[in-house]
């Protein structure tokens, strides 16, 4: 029997290692590509090949690219191409391997799940490749020499005087150049600002947020106190003995939902009466569906809170690029302990970043993420109310994950069920603080994001099956 493109694509993208390189251009390429995994067996007779525009979005090309390939290996033999049935390998495309062996190959590397819902993660295939490189082409060509010898530790002030500006419109944030210094992430600033003895323990956390970032504190020597959630987020009303606590409150990570204004306030007045200081987590601040973004807590008082964000999931991990906003008083012990010169974030990057911003070309990319997200989101509660109606989908107003609320007692069975699918995700409690007595109860955190679009379809089928019945 013939397999579905579904599969093919999933092959495409991992095992067959469709690499568009060589002479000729990207059409010329991914002819041979097609060709040579044909040849080898890697695309079996009747195997029915992804549509245009999906293997295009995978690969980076036009979809007239793809169009264009296919024609041309149906032309040749090596595809089959009818109404309503798709385009397909050949039956007899055994017959047009060539007479002399093949060499035998490695053996091919265990595979992965065949479908990833972890959160966190942004659809690798949605980079916006041509406005960054323009804005990369700009950076270079307008970069004074100045740019490629030693420079600011704070980072570049194209890219702080541009945050500026955009953190005050988007999320509320009110600061100014000198205040903002440049990391490459989140963990990044922990690292700075704990590793580099700019801050001490205790520090007061939610009680489920994500163990990583934990492991970063406790490298750093930093005892974490878990503070209990409820459906206001975090209880901050039981903050101790602590200086410092760190939230996300525009989307508490992984429950979902933004902290109540009330908490917000009480957190401020804590901070102020103790000299004490938030550490705000900007999480998923700028991906909201049904109602306006919450502004930053900052904003109430710039300086007790330390605002830090990144651009791993509004643009990706790749780019290694985050920001500190801080209290003016921090500002020189963060920058000794970032160092003269070897904990930069990349300047370049930086400079394209910038002009990223100040072109208009992020808000775009972020506005139509947006809706992509929120259409992911939509499906994926669509297709619960439809296979599995008992199973409530929580945190669905923001970000890029959901929790899926199980039935007590069937979290690790229900993981487990999930990995037989080929799926990976986690399971509510892989997030809960070693040391809390709080229980959210159990539940999956599916990350919604990950997939490219043509696999996104199958994920959810997979996922409905692997749900306990009611």
């Amino acid at each position: 029997m013939a397999t579905s493109w579904v599969n093919s694509a999933e092959r495409i993208g991992s095992d067959l290692h469709l690499e568009l390189t060589g002479r000729g251009g990207r059409r010329a390429a991914l002819i041979r590509a097609l060709r040579e995994a044909v040849r080898s067996g890697r695309l079996a007779p009747g195997t029915r090949l992804p549509p245009y525009r999906s293997l295009a979005a995978d690969l980076g090309v036009a979809r007239n690219t793809v169009a264009d390939a296919y024609a041309e290996l149906v032309a040749e033999g090596w595809l089959t191409a009818r109404q309503g049935s798709g385009t397909r390998v050949a039956e007899r495309a055994e017959t047009l391997r060539p007479a002399t062996r093949v060499p035998r190959q490695a053996p091919p590397r265990a595979r992965g799940p065949r479908h990833d819902l972890m959160q966190g993660t942004p659809d690798a295939s949605t980079f916006p490749r041509t406005a960054w490189l323009a804005s990369y082409r700009r950076a270079l060509q307008q970069a004074p020499n100045e740019v490629f010898g030693p420079g600011d530790p704070a980072g570049r002030v194209e890219l702080r005087e541009a945050l500026t500006e955009y953190l005050a419109r988007a999320r509320g944030v009110r600061t100014e150049p000198g205040r903002i210094v440049i990391c490459s992430g989140f963990a990044h600033a922990l690292r700075l600002l704990f590793g580099g003895g700019v801050l001490r323990g205790p520090l007061a956390v939610e009680a489920y947020g994500l163990g990583f970032h934990r492991e970063v504190l406790a490298a750093a020597g930093v005892r974490t106190v878990p503070l209990p959630l409820d459906e206001h987020g975090a209880r901050v009303d039981r903050l101790g003995r602590e200086r410092a606590v760190l939230l996300t409150p525009a989307h508490q990570f992984p429950t979902g939902g933004p902290l109540h204004p009330a908490r917000r306030a009480a957190v401020i007045d804590w901070a102020r009466a103790r000299g004490g200081l938030v550490l705000e987590d900007d999480y998923d601040g700028e991906f909201r569906y049904d109602r306006k973004p919450v502004g930053a807590v900052q904003g109430l008082d710039p300086e007790h809170v330390i605002h830090i964000g990144s651009v791993s999931k509004s643009l990706s991990p790749a780019v290694r690029l985050g920001w500190m906003v801080l209290p003016q008083r921090y500002v020189d012990a963060v920058l000794a302990a970032k160092g003269d010169r070897e904990a930069w974030a990349s300047v370049l990057d930086q400079l394209s970043l910038a002009d990223f911003v100040v072109s208009g070309a992020y808000d775009r990319h972020v506005r139509r993420m947006r809706q992509r997200y929120r259409g992911r989101r939509d499906r994926l509660v669509a297709a619960l109310a439809e296979h599995a109606p008992h199973i409530e989908a929580t945190g669905i107003a923001a970000g890029l994950h959901a929790v899926l609320r199980l039935p007590p007692g069937t979290e690790a069975s229900t993981v487990k069920a999930a990995a037989w699918q080929g799926i990976a995700l986690d399971g509510l409690a892989a997030f809960r603080h070693p040391d809390t007595d709080m229980a959210a109860g159990d539940g999956l955190v599916v990350g919604y994001a990950t997939p490219s679009e043509h696999a996104y379809g199958p994920a959810l089928e997979a996922l409905c099956r692997a749900l306990p019945p009611p």
